[in-house]
C-alpha cells in the first residue's frame, strides 16, 4: 500500500438498511470497486449506525435511504445523504463512475425526487431479506458494526 491508500482507507463510512437487496447489492458492487478500501460499512439497523444517524439528527427508523459520513473518524465529519451519498460513492469509485459527477449541478430537489422514486418501490424491484450482508472474510475489517 503507498502512503495515499493507507490515509485513505476507512475515510467514509456508508450506513444503509441492511434488509434492503438494493442496499445489499449496493454494497456488494462497492466492495471490490473500492480498491482502496475508503469506505467501510454499517446498517442503519446496528447499535453504530442508528448512533451516528442520530447525533447528525437524522431518524435511524427511517430506512428508505443511506447515508455516507464523509471523514467519519475526524473531527469534521459531514453526513452526505439519498442521491448526495450516492453521487460521493461513485466519485470515490472513479472510473466509469465518475460521470455521474455531471448530476452534481442538479438541485437537491430534482435529485432527491429521483431517488426517492426508486426508494419506494425499492422491495418491490430487489427484494428484501431478514439480515444484513454476510461479507466474505476478505471484507470482515470494513464492517465496522460487527
Amino acid at each position: 500500500m503507498d502512503a495515499l491508500t493507507i490515509a485513505d482507507e476507512g475515510r467514509h463510512l456508508l450506513i444503509y438498511d441492511g434488509a434492503c437487496g438494493l442496499c445489499d447489492s449496493l454494497v456488494r458492487f462497492i466492495l471490490p470497486r473500492d480498491t482502496r478500501a475508503i469506505f467501510h460499512f454499517a446498517s442503519l439497523q446496528s447499535n453504530l449506525g442508528r448512533s451516528v444517524v442520530r447525533r447528525f439528527g437524522q431518524v435511524p427508523d427511517r430506512l428508505d435511504t443511506f447515508f455516507v459520513v464523509q471523514d467519519y473518524r475526524s473531527g469534521s465529519p459531514l453526513l452526505l445523504s439519498q442521491a448526495r451519498a450516492a453521487l460521493c460513492v461513485a466519485k470515490v469509485l472513479g472510473g466509469p463512475w465518475s460521470v455521474t459527477a455531471v448530476f452534481g449541478v442538479l438541485p437537491d430537489a430534482i435529485l432527491n425526487a429521483a431517488y426517492n422514486l426508486v426508494a419506494r418501490h425499492r422491495y418491490r424491484l430487489f427484494g428484501g431479506s431478514e439480515s444484513c450482508v454476510r461479507p466474505s472474510a476478505e471484507y470482515q475489517r470494513r464492517f465496522v458494526d460487527r
